[in-house]
């Protein structure tokens, strides 16, 4: 993947539940990237519907999303935003699922789409989620939660597929270490931010 030097890009993390995607989206957020979080689409719908946020029924509304506008629906819905951002800048895509809103976003975006896959060992993914403070996962829900969205949301391709691949095993500050050094290597280090940026 070449990007030139000072191009706004669209960053987009990928990873399976738990293996610090959320986290990578947050530090860079901190540093004052803008972050469009797909899961907001799956949270106002939710809203929309009057429904409790749960596992069971966020799944329900990703899917049945997907099954109504097609397995590219996210990033159709979200496309105009990221062209707006990306009019002033690079960014970060927080939570990309599916292969067809990967091909949905290079057909549209082509060299300013870098795709980083963010994994870990999935005992410790799992215990990760099931000691997280907001809506926490038992290991079968983790479990079941996966094959979902492998077998249903075409999760895999775009983890395979990855410009960029790190290893989040050890310590939160390890992995922004990791991130930063990514960032640099790709050149944006230099680049202004919207003060309104977020």
């Amino acid at each position: 993947m070449e990007n030139q030097p000072g191009t706004a890009f669209a960053l987009v993390v990928v990873g399976m539940c738990g293996s610090g995607k959320s986290s990578v989206a947050a530090h860079l957020r901190a540093q004052g990237w803008p972050v469009i979080r797909f899961g907001e689409v799956t949270m106002r719908e939710l809203h929309r519907r009057g429904l409790p946020v749960s596992e069971a029924n966020e799944r329900r509304v990703r899917e049945e999303l997907r099954a109504r506008h097609g397995m590219d629906a996210y990033a159709q819905m979200l496309l105009p935003g990221i062209r707006e951002h990306l009019a002033r800048g690079p960014l970060v895509l927080d939570g990309l699922y599916s292969w067809s809103e990967y091909k949905y976003l290079l057909a549209h975006l082509r060299e300013r789409l870098v795709v980083l896959a963010v994994t870990a060992p999935r005992p410790l993914r799992y215990a990760r989620l099931a000691a997280r403070p907001e809506r926490p996962l038992s290991q079968e829900e983790a479990l079941s939660r996966d094959i979902a969205e492998i077998e249903t949301l075409e999760k895999g391709g775009p983890i395979a597929m990855a410009d960029y691949t790190i290893v989040n095993t050890g310590a939160l500050e390890a992995l922004e270490t990791a991130v930063d050094a990514l960032i640099a290597a790709l050149g944006t280090t230099s680049l202004a931010f919207p003060e309104t940026a977020g």
